[in-house]
Formats: structure tokens, C-alpha cells, sequence
């Protein structure tokens, strides 16, 4: 267990960040479940909505750095693969 003020305040900081990245994860996986229910829906038009909303939610997680920029980048990456296949289709 922390001793020292420091490391008591350290704990303290940890804490405050952990809240503040669970919610940012949390928003980001909203959006990603909202292209998703777009995608099933077959609507076109709320796809590509949904998609550009959940890349700007992704990147803005990733300047914020609760996700890597690969994983970032992948997933955008997964996600603008899964539009192209709905709209060929």
C-alpha cells in the first residue's frame, strides 16, 4: 500500500484517470455498436453517418490515449472494409 504523500497522491491521480479513460472507452464502443446496428439495418446512408462518427469517437481516443494508434487505425481500418462490402453488396 502507498506510504509516502507522493505515492497516496499518485494513487489519488490513478484513480481520477481510470474514470475519466472508462467512460471514453465506453463512448467509443457506443459508436462502434451503433455503425454496427446500421450495418445490420442495410441502411446506407446511416452507415456512412454511423462510420464517421465512430472513426472521429476512435481517433479522438487515440489522441486522448486510452487506445493505441494501431488498434485505432485498425479498427477504422475494419470498419471502413465492413462499408465498402455493405455498399458493393
Amino acid at each position: 500500500m502507498a506510504n509516502t504523500p507522493g505515492a497516496k497522491k499518485a494513487v489519488r491521480k490513478i484513480e481520477r484517470r481510470t474514470e475519466v479513460n472508462k467512460a471514453r472507452r465506453s463512448r467509443v464502443r457506443t459508436y462502434l455498436r451503433k455503425f454496427e446496428e446500421a450495418l445490420t439495418s442495410g441502411d446506407a446512408a446511416a452507415a456512412k453517418t454511423a462510420f464517421v462518427e465512430a472513426q472521429s469517437e476512435l481517433m479522438r481516443a487515440v489522441t486522448k490515449g486510452v487506445v493505441h494508434k494501431n488498434t485505432g487505425s485498425r479498427k477504422v481500418s475494419r470498419l471502413a472494409a465492413q462499408l465498402k462490402k455493405m455498399a458493393a453488396a
